[in-house]
């Protein structure tokens, strides 16, 4: 039986850990809204409510270990948050993976098992 409460998983079909992730959602009876966004995209405005959600920090949803980070000098602490948004709209990629949103919360599924939680 599927449950019924909205599921929306933010993922990217190449990362272990957000395939996992779905894999965990489904097993759970869930049918989530998938939202590949390497192919749709973020806006200042999404990427700000979903990180204040989720209660992290820009630089702490900056997938660090995206070649991009390096190439654009992300890494760098005294870049601004500004900047690292401008960055993130521009390549989706510098986004941490994979976020989950349910009626009980929004998380960062890193670890993968924290999404229990959220099911």
């Amino acid at each position: 039986m599927v449950k019924r409460d909205p599921v929306t998983i933010y993922h990217n079909p190449k990362c272990s850990t957000s395939r996992q992730v779905l894999e965990m959602i489904e097993a759970a009876g869930r049918k989530p809204e998938v939202v590949e966004y390497l192919k749709t995209g973020w806006t200042k405005a999404q990427l700000k409510r979903l990180f204040a959600d989720a209660g992290v920090t820009v630089r702490q949803a900056l997938r660090a270990k995206a070649s991009e980070a390096e190439e654009l000098s992300l890494l760098d602490l005294r870049v601004s948050e500004a900047k690292l948004l401008d960055a993130m709209v521009a390549h989706p990629v510098l986004v941490e993976r994979p976020f989950v949103v349910t009626p009980k919360g929004t998380r960062l599924c890193r670890p993968k098992e924290s999404v229990r939680d959220l099911l």
